[in-house]
Order: structure tokens, then sequence, then C-alpha cells
């Protein structure tokens, strides 16, 4: 006569261990490729405002028939960007502040807007070319 032995369906540890090796494996793998491709979604983000202001600048500078030193001011290019003229909503993603003044610099119509260090004072590398 045969003897039933109750087994439970449960994994054993070394089982569990094996897959949360697994798990963390996979973590060390994918965490530094999803930082990098936030960085770079930054870093393209802010490039196209740098864009977009420096063609409001451009807009400007033909509109108001101003020589290539000048400078406009945050509320000459108001009209100029999208967002329905909303130039406190452009802003660099990588900027913990997250306004306009922090975030870039307008600088001369022949010249570039340029990224602002952030806050370690390094350059964010967000350049217009």
């Amino acid at each position: 006569m045969r003897t039933k032995t109750a087994t439970s369906p449960a994994f054993t540890l070394v089982e569990i261990m094996i897959v949360v090796a697994i798990i963390g494996m996979l973590a060390m793998i994918a965490i530094p490729n999803f930082v990098k491709a936030r960085e770079t979604a930054q870093k393209n983000a802010c490039i196209n405002n740098l864009r977009q202001i420096d063609g409001a600048k451009q807009s400007w500078a033909l509109e108001a028939r101003t020589a290539g030193n000048a400078i406009p001011g945050k509320e000459d290019l108001k009209p100029y960007i999208g967002r329905a003229g909303n130039i406190d909503a452009v802003h660099c993603p990588a900027d913990r502040n997250g306004t306009f003044d922090t975030s870039y610099e307008i600088r001369e119509i022949t010249v570039p807007p340029t990224c602002k260090p952030n806050d370690s004072g390094q350059v964010t590398g967000h350049v217009l070319l």
C-alpha cells in the first residue's frame, strides 16, 4: 500500500534567489540606459526651446528693424513665442527651478541664445548650433 505525502507547490529558497539575481542583473543593465535616454530627451527639448527663442529673436529684430547688436527683452519676445505667448512655459527641462529666467540667456540678435549652467555651475551641454 502506498502512502501519499503532501507536497506543497511552493518555490524553494534557491529558486527564489535565482529569480532575484536575474532581476538584479536586468536592473543593472536597464537603469543606466534609462538615465541616458532621459538626459538625451532633456537635451533635445532644450535645443528645440533654443531654436524657438532664436526664431523669436529674429522675428522681433525684423519687425523692429533693429541692429544686430540689439538685445531683446523677455517682454519683446512674448508675441513670437509659441504656447500663446506664454514665455514662462519655455524652460530647460534640466533646470530644477523651471523658469525662463533661470534657464536661458537671450543675448544679442547675431548670437544664438544659450542654456545657463545648472545649479552646480556645470554647463549642461545644451547648445544651439
